[in-house]
């Protein structure tokens, strides 16, 4: 599963919820921040390398599903065609989670700080605000954050998982 949407709409909360929910010892929650920090630190925030880090969550979210973890990743990931070419890439079944809200949630939330940061001009390129992001045309989950809490979200997605006979739901 990827949780896909700009910074501030949930993705991390909604993601670790929901590995928590399915609860099993194959389950793996892989945050793109905490990604970026251990594994690809040396890239930066240019298009490229953005899309460099994508595919190399793809990848190692890929592998160990093929080994029957069920992997949930939260990043951004804010080009559409890498994130198609991820799905793409994948030999076990991939459900796209689009998570967005307004923009005053997410500088209410703000919960890295880089809304105000942003807004004060001291960094350029947040992706939904001055840096595009693309949202998926035919998202397998669509969720509102602003208007659903994370227990509604959870739900949503275990009613996707069970209606494609991914999980069952006692």
């Amino acid at each position: 599963m990827w949780f896909t949407g700009v910074s501030g709409v949930g993705k991390s909360s909604l993601g670790r919820a929901l590995a928590q929910a399915l609860c099993g010892p194959s389950t793996q929650f892989i945050d793109g921040d905490d990604f970026r920090k251990q594994i690809t630190p040396e890239l930066g925030f240019s298009n490229e390398d953005r899309s460099v880090n994508v595919r190399c969550i793809g990848y190692v979210s890929g592998l160990l599903a093929q080994h029957g973890v069920a992997v949930i990743v939260a990043a951004i990931a804010p080009h559409r065609i890498v994130r198609e070419t991820v799905r793409s890439s994948h030999l076990t079944p991939f459900i796209e989670v689009f998570l967005e809200c307004e923009l005053s949630e997410r500088i209410r939330r703000d919960p890295k700080g880089i809304y105000a940061e942003a807004l004060r001009g001291e960094i350029d390129g947040l992706t939904g605000l001055s840096a595009p992001y693309e949202p998926p045309l035919c998202p397998d989950v669509h969720i509102h954050t602003d208007q659903s809490d994370i227990r509604e979200g959870v739900d949503r997605v275990l009613d996707v998982l069970a209606r494609r006979q991914l999980i069952e739901i006692t």
